[in-house]
């Protein structure tokens, strides 16, 4: 007796079943021989990537119907629930008898159900007494749709044989299907076929989604070989739909990609508003077998969607290794661009899982590490910004530029200090090796040491300063004392010292000629004074020179207004100015003559307030030697600590003024706004307690001489004895640090100075300039232009003088305390890789380039495999910048302890090889003995 089981999964399992029945997933039923019904029990698991293929299936189009609204639909037909109990005993003269009765609703279920449970034999009898072949549901699904959805072919041509119409549509819905459309679908060859001989239309819905398309959608390249021969289109007749080709690149599903390119799909078609088209989505969804079918079968590699992006763009954001070698071996173009001027490149490092890998096939294609987007970011931004490590030290690796800087002014290292600052001292590792050793040892006389100032001019572009002024700008100043820095400032400074003496000359001369016309024209008292002759064309001269003060300081505001203003030492010069303008324009005229000028008060004022600033910035200006610049800098630190400190005890300077001009009212020198000075004054040790207390010369009396003596002795214990020396003890503590301190500073600040001036010679103001004299300017201020690239030195050699005694013992120090002393540019500068270059023909030329370094081989501690996200948690000791010099004592004990212990492990390992050989010679003669013959009594 036959029995059937209606057994409930889960509703959360969901997807396509690697059979053909998939729309049974929530059905397990007996599989029918004969009417008697004995059979097999058939079961219903999915299989295991199921699931998966079927979420990403809907997300690129939906199934048909989903199966839950079918079984919905059925079991809300009328009398299904007294149709299900008789369909579980199995007995099908019952169900006969069932609707046998008069009415129509009965029979329609149950033909219904027949068809979806697949049922032939109840199906046949059913037809028999009139049921009606083409009876649909409430959606308009027909006996023929439900058959071809569970693959029945017995029940599809039992249906066809009685009439069933093979292109009817579900009318009462949106017309989404014909029974040919849910064979496709249900990857029912059989069905297929017997549809299509029976005259169903293989093009139906064609505008939309064709019975090809579900065919492909479910991966069933029997079925899609099937209708393309019975003539169906592989195409869609509007522009901007979904072809089957597209469901295919995004399936990944080969096979059925063959199959349409073989019968004349269109490669270039493009899908919705986005014009992705299907190589698009093989590399947005990473199906390299299907990417290498598009490009044979014509599609262009650099087809740009709706955002400009190319397949590259979208196979390196989806990290898809395998697509982007085959994009790349394809010659696919690297540095192509989207609407917001992103490279491949850029999106690659979007995402850390195997961002590594495709920044390294990109950058070894000829991908640029310093493209910046429409926003001014590069991918050494994007790549620090995203804490990836390995990725900023594979980009600078291959020469990513840490100085560039986005649109709002941020550089990239400022980005790399703040979220992976573990680069940092990797990155200085540079630095280190920058310093090469001839075949000599260290300690020999022609020992030579190759000083390389590449590592330090990422760009010749924007000048040489532009690394180490980043550095300061981003609070690591300490780098300035690296021995190769600290090297190349001196040199830097040896080649551009003549501009700055024609400034301090031009300073010179300004300050010189402005102090004489003061000292002629206001040291006289009255207002109408008589002056030399000559004084008249000075007065002009130092107007023409105040001017072409005033168009420098002008021109550099226009370089950065920003940073111009945030200058103290550019106020300074802009009251000089101004300050000159208002002392040079007295009025002149000739009286006896004699040439007298009128001055006014005032202008004396400006004028001693003036030629002060003056001998000032004159001061600031010869502190820009290095000669000089220690002292002037010491000068300008304690300076600066002593009115910090002063500012912030100046309220008990306030109170202690206020209550002598209460107490000494009728003293003058305390009598407000003076006697805040006087105070101020007192703090020296100017104190004058014998003339405010006991001065009989004047008729001055201390009105409260008890309050008096008590506040001055407490200003004189609190201020003259404990403040002041505590002032003085505060702005010089020690010495010695602030002489280190200076020294810093004052590379600081001649860093500064140099990348202001090469700021100014490579201005974009500057182009109205002769070229060939900017040539000349440019090639007088850089260093490593000129043939000065590397510098040689003989550190053992006394006769060596073109670097200061001291940075040649820094360099030796630095170079002695690393292991490896036999690195040459030529072993660091080794690896190759390719880059592609496009010609105007369209041609590709393969051209040989050097890799820069090996950061991220040496420092990448994932095997160079994947790249995670993590956050600086490293100690102290990670965060140090580079080893710690060591004496040459030291490192020969150091040695000597090392090959002592080498010693060591040696004799040990000879000693237990003298044992092993011992006992196996002890075996084989035991062995031999055992052979012998006994001996012959």
């Amino acid at each position: 007796m036959p029995s059937v089981k209606i057994s409930k999964n889960k509703r959360s399992k969901k997807g396509y079943r690697e059979g053909s029945t998939r729309w049974t997933e929530e059905i397990a039923e007996v599989a029918e021989d004969s009417e008697e019904g004995e059979a097999g029990y058939i079961s219903s698991d999915e299989s295991a990537h199921a699931p998966d293929l079927g979420n990403r299936l809907r997300v690129k189009s939906k199934d048909i119907w989903e199966c839950e609204e079918i079984q919905f639909s059925l079991r809300h037909l009328p009398f299904a629930d007294e149709l299900a109990s008789l369909l579980e005993t199995g007995h099908y003269d019952d169900v006969m008898s069932f609707v046998a009765q008069e009415d129509t609703n009965r029979i329609r279920t149950a033909v219904l159900w027949a068809c979806w449970l697949g049922r032939s034999s109840l199906l046949t009898k059913l037809l028999k007494v009139g049921a009606d072949p083409n009876s649909c549901d409430d959606a308009g699904r027909s006996c023929l749709h439900l058959s071809c959805l569970v693959d029945k072919v017995e029940c599809v041509k039992i249906l066809l044989e009685h009439g069933a119409d093979p292109n009817s549509w579900d009318s009462m819905t949106e017309k989404k299907a014909t029974p040919l459309h849910c064979a496709a679908s249900a990857k029912s060859l059989s069905c297929v076929e017997t549809l299509i001989c029976h005259g169903a239309d293989v093009n139906a819905g064609l505008n939309e989604h064709s019975p090809l398309h579900y065919a492909v959608l479910s991966d069933a390249p029997e079925v899609v070989n099937a209708l393309l021969e019975a003539g169906a289109c592989p195409d869609t007749p509007q522009v901007f739909t979904e072809t089957p080709l597209h469901v295919a690149a995004s399936l990944g599903s080969a096979s059925c990609m063959k199959l349409l390119l073989d019968a004349g799909a269109d490669v270039r078609a493009a899908l919705g508003p986005g014009r992705a088209t299907a190589l698009h989505l093989a590399a947005v969804d990473g199906h390299a077998e299907c990417a290498g079918l598009l490009l044979e079968h014509g599609a262009y590699i650099d087809c740009i969607n709706s955002r400009g992006q190319t397949s590259l763009h979208l196979a390196a954001l989806a990290q898809s290794v395998e697509v982007v070698e085959l994009l790349v071996a394809k010659r696919a173009n690297v540095r192509a661009r989207d609407v917001d001027g992103r490279t491949p490149l850029h999106g690659a490092i979007v995402r850390g899982a195997r961002a590594c890998d495709v920044a390294r096939m990109l950058l070894s294609a000829g991908a640029d590490p310093n493209a910046s987007d429409n926003f001014g970011y590069t991918p050494v931004h994007i790549a620090a910004l995203n804490e990836f490590s390995a990725c900023v030290l594979l980009l600078l690796d291959y020469g990513g530029d840490v100085t560039l800087r986005t649109n709002g002014g941020v550089s990239a290292l400022s980005f790399i200090v703040r979220r992976v600052p573990d680069v940092i001292p990797r990155y200085l590792c540079k630095f280190d090796d920058a310093v090469h050793v001839s075949e000599h040892e260290i300690g020999d006389v022609d020992c030579e040491l190759t000083i390389d100032f590449r590592p330090l001019v990422p760009c010749l572009s924007r000048g040489e300063a532009e690394l180490l002024l980043a550095f300061v700008e981003v609070g690591r100043k300490d780098v300035l004392k690296h021995p190769v820095a600290e090297t190349f400032l001196f040199l830097k400074w040896r080649r551009i010292r003549k501009f700055f003496v024609l400034s301090f000359v031009y300073h010179a001369i300004f300050i010189t000629l402005y102090s004489l016309y003061i000292l002629q024209l206001f040291l006289c008292e009255d207002e109408t004074c008589d002056v030399p002759s000559y004084l008249r064309p000075i007065q002009y001269l130092i107007v023409l020179l105040n001017l072409c003060f005033l168009i420098k300081e002008i021109f550099q505001a226009c370089l950065d207004y920003s940073a111009y203003i945030r200058q103290w030492e550019n106020w300074l010069q802009l009251l000089i100015i101004l300050g000159v303008f208002l002392c040079t324009i007295p009025t002149w005229y000739r009286g006896n003559e004699v040439a007298k000028a009128n001055t006014s008060n005032w202008q004396h004022d400006v004028a001693a307030i003036t030629i002060f600033f003056c001998w000032l910035e004159l001061m600031m200006i010869i502190g820009r030697f290095p000669t000089f610049g220690l002292y002037v800098q010491m000068f300008t630190t304690v300076t600066v600590n002593f009115a910090t400190f002063l500012l912030a005890y100046s309220c008990l300077l306030i109170a202690f003024g206020l209550a002598f001009s209460v107490l000494f009212s009728n003293y003058p020198a305390f009598h407000l706004p003076a006697g805040l000075v006087k105070t101020v004054m007192m703090m020296s040790g100017e104190l004058e307690y014998e003339d405010i207390f006991y001065n009989n010369c004047t008729n001055s009396q201390i009105h409260y001489p008890l309050t008096a003596h008590g506040m001055f002795l407490i200003f004189v214990l609190l201020v003259t004895v404990i403040l002041t020396n505590l002032l003085v003890g505060l702005a010089v503590s020690d010495i010695q640090a602030l002489q280190e301190s200076a020294g810093l500073d004052r590379l600081v600040r001649q860093t500064q100075l140099v990348a202001h001036l090469e700021s100014m010679l490579f201005s974009t103001l500057l182009s109205c300039v002769p070229q060939k004299l900017m040539t000349v300017l440019r090639w007088g201020a850089l260093l490593t232009a000129s043939q000065l690239r590397t510098l040689n030195i003989r550190p053992n050699d006394p006769r060596e003088n073109r670097i200061p005694r001291e940075l040649i013992a820094s360099i030796y120090k630095m170079v002695a305390s690393r292991k490896d002393t036999k690195k040459s540019v030529r072993k660091n500068n080794n690896y190759e890789c390719r880059i592609r270059k496009c010609t105007d023909d369209e041609d590709i030329e393969r051209q040989i380039v050097k890799r820069k370094s090996y950061l991220y081989d040496r420092f990448s501690l994932e095997s160079q495999n994947v790249e995670r996200r993590k956050r600086n948690t490293g100690t102290a000791a990670e965060n140090k910048n580079r080893p710690v010099s060591f004496s040459i004592n030291a490192i020969q004990e150091i040695c000597m302890v090392d090959i002592k212990n080498q010693l060591l492990d040696l004799t040990k390992k000879i000693n237990k090889l003298i044992e092993t050989t011992d006992i196996r010679l002890t075996l084989i003669e035991k062995k031999l003995q055992d052979k012998q013959p006994p001996k012959m009594i």
